[in-house]
């Protein structure tokens, strides 16, 4: 795995909408919904008329954390949800995710530094499972 000064990434060689439903289930296993779906390359085509890679924008959501951190952060949710990028790469596809960790330091509320520890545990598990679906195993929700 990975990682930028704002997410963690994670190449597979799953084709693309393997990698996509394979993240989307453990996302699932770790608690997490996908409330948003932004398929990037159709939207482009639709608005540019131009050609891209099939990319994507999941907007994914574990709803005990998040109204754990609305509850110490009301503003947080201008940082919610989290992040989930899918694109397609010529031998296989790359999954990331935003780090949690950057938004609890974007809040400046220390309150959020243990929600951003659990969220980014869960999110990690995901990631890592996605490349091997096989190991999707039930998690605490």
């Amino acid at each position: 795995m990975g990682t930028t000064s704002y997410g963690m990434r994670i190449k597979t060689a799953l084709e693309f909408d393997d990698a996509v439903a394979a993240i989307t289930l453990a996302l699932s296993e770790q608690g997490f919904g996908i409330l948003t779906r932004i398929d990037v390359k159709e939207t482009l085509e639709a608005k540019l008329g131009v050609d891209f890679r099939p990319y994507v924008i999941l907007g994914a959501c574990n709803p005990t954390l998040a109204h754990r951190g609305l509850e110490a952060e009301i503003d947080l949710g201008l940082l919610l949800p989290c992040n989930v990028i899918v694109y397609a790469e010529p031998d296989g596809a790359v999954v990331s995710v935003i780090d949690p960790a950057l938004m609890a330091r974007v809040t400046e509320n220390p309150r959020m530094h243990e929600i951003a520890v659990e969220a980014r545990s869960r999110l990690e598990r995901a990631l890592n499972a996605s490349v091997s679906p096989a190991g999707l195993t039930d998690a605490p929700r």
